[in-house]
């Protein structure tokens, strides 16, 4: 489960129209920056992971959360709140860069559509990374969905 972000403009002087993928990830410590992941950020998305039940680093238990506020439920549609960083242990996603994050930060692009045709402002979808403390750039320059 995961959602495609996309350039809307090609006129940008990036080689690619996909930014990305954001996908929900699991529980993770806000306040300590750490998944609960047992094998870290690496392992959010392995189906055969173990999890914590608290942050191994400052013990605190996850919050309550429902398709109405979790990572899972906004990539469901359920979530429609506006994307922010959280507190303490809740859900997160993760985000995997298709292009260079520096390229993008330093680009005039100025608005992103996700594949199901929805758009976003450039402040807009800096307010979703917020919610994707794990990124990963081992992707950048590949094409992936």
């Amino acid at each position: 489960m995961g959602t495609n972000f996309y350039m809307l403009k090609k006129a940008t002087g990036l080689q690619s129209n996909h930014i990305g993928k954001r996908s929900a990830a699991g529980m993770y410590c806000w306040d300590c920056n750490q998944s609960l992941c047992k094998t870290g950020n690496d392992g959010v998305h392995q189906g055969k992971s173990e999890w914590h039940s608290s942050c191994p680093k400052c013990g605190k238990k996850s919050i309550e959360e429902d398709f109405n506020n979790s990572s899972a439920g906004r990539e469901l549609g359920f979530n429609k709140s506006k994307p922010k960083a959280k507190k303490g242990v809740a859900s997160c996603s993760s985000f995997r860069w298709a292009i260079d994050p520096e390229e993008f930060l330093k680009s005039k692009i100025k608005v992103i559509k996700d594949e199901y045709g929805q758009k976003f402002t450039r402040e807009e979808f800096e307010q979703i990374l917020l919610e994707c403390p794990i990124q990963y750039n081992e992707s950048i320059g590949q094409a992936f969905s």
